[in-house]
């Protein structure tokens, strides 16, 4: 049987498009644009290297201070003193410390690491272990742990001990420029006494190890427990360093004794 092929014609032909074939769906997702050409999503803050995000129709638009941004670290802040918390290091800070005797280093040295530990002043304690020191326990423990023998625990002890071995040096003048000083070294003890009996038998209240001065400031420093004493002029108290200055004490109330530094002395049976 012959086959019989019906050409349409240009009319039917043209017909035939809306009655066949249906309306052409957007590929999705879409074709990548060309090299060099921004998707139409990112809008024209974004660079080509931003992701993309899917953003639903009727959702605010974000504002650059919406964003959230990464939090940085903080910087720290060194709050500690150049001399107090290091030990190895704080010789640096001490002027001529290098031409002293190796055994007046070794009872700075020594004096400087119980400084870096900040210990709290305890009175009637001669051991660091206890968790704290009194002034003539610092005393007693730094020259003994340096072989020198029979030191006295008390600070009035320590005093009669240094002047019967007639290296005492009594100060009169309160001014830091006084003559009186001319012979003050590192190693040398310190005493203050109660204002009220400076004259013959001095009530020892305070005593203290020099070490040298700041080579920053020019500023006598020495070495001990305190519980009123100050560091680059800051009130401190515990073992630490402070500073050695002369003149009177600061007013205070009637029911609180003041103290007046006395004089120095080399340690007794120790080369200086």
């Amino acid at each position: 049987m012959p086959v019989t092929i019906v050409t349409p014609s240009p009319e039917t032909q043209s017909k035939g498009e809306t009655q066949y074939f249906e309306a052409i769906r957007p590929i999705n997702p879409g074709p990548r644009s060309r090299q060099g050409e921004l998707p139409k999503t990112i809008r024209a803050s974004q660079t080509p290297t931003e992701s993309v995000t899917a953003i639903p129709e009727g959702a605010p638009e974000e504002s650059p201070e919406s964003r959230p941004m990464p939090s940085l670290p903080s910087t720290v802040k060194s709050t500690s003193s150049p001399i107090e918390n290091r030990s190895s290091g704080e010789r640096a800070e001490i002027v001529d410390t290098t031409t002293d005797p190796q055994e007046v280093r070794k009872i700075v040295d020594l004096g400087l690491e119980l400084a870096a530990k900040n210990l709290p002043y305890k009175y009637a304690s001669a051991d660091p272990a206890d968790g704290g020191m009194d002034c003539s326990g610092f005393i007693d423990y730094v020259l003994t742990q340096c072989g020198i023998k029979d030191v006295p625990r008390d600070a009035r002890e320590q005093y009669v001990w240094v002047r019967k071995a007639g290296n005492f040096q009594a100060v009169l003048a309160q001014r830091d420029d006084t003559f009186e000083l001319d012979s003050l070294k590192p190693g040398d003890l310190l005493f203050w006494a109660s204002n009220f009996g400076v004259s013959r038998e001095p009530e020892i209240t305070q005593t203290m190890i020099y070490i040298g001065r700041d080579m920053a400031t020019n500023q006598r420093l020495m070495v001990g427990a305190s519980e009123n004493g100050t560091f680059k002029g800051e009130k401190k108290s515990g073992v630490g360093i402070f500073d050695f200055k002369l003149g009177s004490s600061e007013p205070k109330t009637d029911d609180e004794p003041t103290s007046i530094f006395v004089g120095y002395g080399h340690i007794p049976n120790f080369v200086q």
